[in-house]
């Protein structure tokens, strides 16, 4: 297991300080379509945002559950009441930056390890807790960010109210969710003993591969909304529902509970929509490709359809920035897919491999100590 450095634990604050900003900036975009009457899209930011919330507490808590199964009762009910008022993200920020402190600034003093909690299970802690809340900021990201840049971008090229802001808000947004995947990866490559340090090249190829990726895909929805809002919403439930029917086949075990499982079923449906990732720690070569293949066909099926059924948009400058930044943004997400893939993926060795084959069964079901959860969930 790697060690929680000190830039850990700056990155860790950061992390807690943009996820109060971004609540704040929630709430401010929902206010300001009140203010133009435009009630409907704020209604959907804020469902959007709800919905979201209430998905990771229930996680949050269900996790919480089974890591002090056995231990003082009282404990878990003050926690469930902290996550039934939608804060049981703040309670693991406050055990990350507790167990962070103590692991990147108080362990290099041999005096303060102990027997009972040697440095060991101390970067163990940090990093556990770490992953959780970034685990969490991944449901987030896909449950609450990108449906509400789908919006944005809808409101954008439909109504043509082109501002800096809403040009900054889309290109943050973007960075924002290829970001919380970069950092999920980071913590599982912490969180896993076999695999190698995730340094500053692979990090960026790996980055730039899921933003120009995921900015294709969003891009591509923007457009065949633009033609149709029924059909744009028909391919989404189409896609969820494919990728729900892929994790059945899977047959995940990540949690212990049948309605627990479903749900991060569900959530796994939503997530494969707009990126793909390995759920089961096994060789994904097939299915990554068939996956990037069928959003290749996607995306050219969609500008192809504005070419022959609307050709008069063509000469629309917003549509050819659109189809030029889409078109782009694939083939050089798809480059950085395979450069990151050729010399930057981790090779799964043999005691990794006998894990993975494993995760789904008895020790998917063990202490943080042995096997953890998170090894159920490679992210790709």
């Amino acid at each position: 297991m790697m060690k929680f450095t000190k830039q850990n634990f700056i990155f860790l604050v950061g992390g807690m300080i943009i996820y109060v900003v971004d609540i704040g900036v929630d709430f401010w975009v929902a206010s300001q379509y009140l203010c133009q009457e435009q009630y409907c899209w704020a209604i959907l930011i804020l469902c959007f945002r709800g919905l979201s919330s209430l998905i990771t507490q229930i996680f949050s808590y269900e996790w919480f559950k089974n890591d002090w199964e056995g231990t003082d009762t009282g404990k878990l009910k003050w926690i469930f009441l902290v996550h039934l008022f939608q804060c049981g993200i703040f309670i693991r920020y406050w055990f990350a930056l507790k167990y962070g402190c103590q692991a990147a600034f108080k362990q290099n003093n041999s005096e303060d390890a102990s027997e009972a909690e040697p440095p060991n299970f101390i970067q163990r802690q940090a990093v556990d807790v770490v992953t959780d809340i970034n685990m969490l900021r991944v449901f987030k990201t896909f449950l609450e960010t990108t449906p509400q840049l789908l919006v944005q971008m809808y409101i954008l090229v439909e109504h043509g109210k082109f501002n800096f802001c809403q040009y900054a808000a889309i290109v943050i947004s973007f960075c924002g969710i290829s970001i919380s995947t970069v950092d999920y990866q980071i913590s599982l490559r912490k969180s896993l003993p076999d695999k190698d340090e995730f340094r500053l090249l692979p990090k960026l190829v790996y980055l730039f591969y899921k933003l120009l990726t995921i900015t294709s895909w969003i891009l591509s929805i923007s457009l065949i909304t633009l033609l149709s809002v029924r059909s744009s919403v028909s391919l989404l439930i189409f896609l969820w529902i494919c990728g729900f029917t892929w994790t059945l086949k899977q047959h995940t075990m990540f949690c212990k509970s049948k309605k627990m499982e479903y749900l991060y079923r569900m959530v796994v449906g939503i997530i494969l929509i707009f990126t793909f990732f390995n759920i089961k720690g096994r060789k994904t070569k097939v299915c990554l490709s068939v996956y990037y293949a069928a959003h290749t066909v996607v995306t050219l099926g969609i500008l192809s359809v504005y070419l022959f059924w609307k050709p008069t948009i063509i000469k629309e400058i917003y549509f050819t920035t659109v189809s030029i930044l889409t078109a782009l943004s694939l083939v050089l997400g798809i480059i950085f897919l395979v450069v990151y893939y050729r010399h930057f993926h981790p090779t799964t060795s043999c005691r990794l491999q006998a894990c993975s084959d494993e995760a789904d069964g008895e020790a998917g079901q063990q202490e943080r100590g042995g096997t953890g959860r998170f090894q159920n969930f490679l992210m790709q």
